[in-house]
C-alpha cells in the first residue's frame, strides 16, 4: 500500500483554527494550541447563550405587558390566566409588542379578556 502524507491537511486545519481566532488578543491569535482552546470556549459560550438569550427576550416581553397591565389595575398572572380561560392565542412577544405601540388595541384585548 502506498503512503499517503497528511501535511497539507493539516496545515489547512490549523490555518482555519487561526482564521477563526483573528482578533483575539496576545498568543491565542497565532498559537494554535491556545486559539484552539480559547475557540472551544468560546463556541460553548455562544451555544449557551444562544438558548439563554430566549429566556432573557420572555423576560422583557413579560415586564412590558406588566408595564401596560398596571397601569389598568390588573395583575400580570390573572391577564394571562384570562387569555388562556378566554381561548385567546396571543403570544407573549405580539402582547408585548401591541403593548408598547398600539395602547388603545391593547385596552380592546384586556377589555375582551374582563
Amino acid at each position: 500500500m502506498t503512503r499517503v502524507k497528511g501535511g497539507v491537511h493539516a496545515i489547512k486545519k490549523r490555518r482555519k483554527i487561526l482564521k477563526y481566532a483573528k482578533g483575539y488578543r496576545w498568543g491565542r491569535k497565532s498559537k494554535e494550541r491556545q486559539a484552539r482552546e480559547a475557540l472551544l470556549h468560546a463556541w460553548t459560550y455562544a451555544f449557551q447563550h444562544r438558548k439563554k438569550k430566549k429566556g432573557e427576550f420572555r423576560a422583557l416581553w413579560n415586564a412590558k405587558i406588566n408595564g401596560a397591565l398596571s397601569q389598568e389595575g390588573i395583575s400580570y398572572s390573572k391577564f394571562i390566566g384570562a387569555l388562556a380561560r378566554k381561548n385567546i392565542s396571543l403570544n407573549r412577544k405580539m402582547l408585548a409588542a401591541i403593548a408598547e405601540e398600539h395602547p388603545r388595541t391593547f385596552q380592546k384585548i384586556l377589555a375582551a379578556v374582563k
